[in-house]
């Protein structure tokens, strides 16, 4: 029963993180409401109101579906970055045409091709997300280089030793509380307002560093 429950969390993570990734500016076009992402700490949860202190230092009120879920964020490790894994890489760019990792994601199996290639990302001034493949990897003094390969494209990225990595684990409501870290991917509507159906929530003192 445990395992089956895991797997009914990880079909839902799958289905909202085509969302948090795919990122390209034809996805932003199609949608009515503006996407906005929130990182910061939660301030409180009230009915389905969430309220987060951000990293900038400005506080986001946000309205939660009435349906909304939540996902883990959870530790990973270097060793799980291998040829064939797919993952999420936030990362700047370094001299030549290489990048430098800024954060990277393992997406289970069952997420794989989520949000597949390579745009901008608003992590940090000129950040990127490239979604994919990776095709090599390669151990250097300056740490981990991967080849990420896409649909159209290819990507060499270093990720340094102090760069996080992270995958998707389960949670539940209770753990959006006050003084939890959280990445939550959410719209801006018409009137100024923000919503949301899915808040991801650090666990074990992980900060989302999405």
């Amino acid at each position: 029963m445990r395992t089956r429950n895991w797997m009914d969390r990880l079909v839902k993570v799958a289905a909202v993180a085509a969302v948090l990734f795919a990122c390209g500016p034809t996805a932003a076009l199609a949608q009515a409401a503006q996407p906005v992402r929130v990182r910061g700490t939660v301030v409180s949860l009230n009915s389905s109101t969430l309220h987060v202190k951000s990293r900038a230092g400005n506080d986001a009120s946000i309205r939660l579906a009435e349906n909304w879920a939540v996902s883990g964020v959870v530790r990973a490790q270097l060793d799980d970055i291998k040829p064939g894994s797919f993952v999420g890489v936030a990362a700047l760019p370094q001299a030549g045409d290489s990048l430098r990792a800024i954060e990277v994601l393992v997406f289970p199996e069952n997420m794989r091709g989520t949000g597949e290639g390579h745009s901008p990302w608003d992590l940090l001034p000129q950040s990127s997300m490239t979604n994919a493949t990776v095709a090599s990897a390669v151990q250097g003094i300056d740490g981990r280089t991967l080849t990420l390969s896409y649909k159209g494209g290819e990507k060499t990225i270093t990720v340094p030793p102090e760069a996080p990595i992270v995958t998707f684990g389960p949670a539940e409501k209770a753990d959006v509380k006050a003084g939890a870290a959280v990445f939550v991917p959410v719209q801006r509507q018409a009137d100024g307002t923000l919503q949301a159906s899915r808040v991801l929530v650090g666990k074990d003192g992980v900060v989302p560093p999405m």
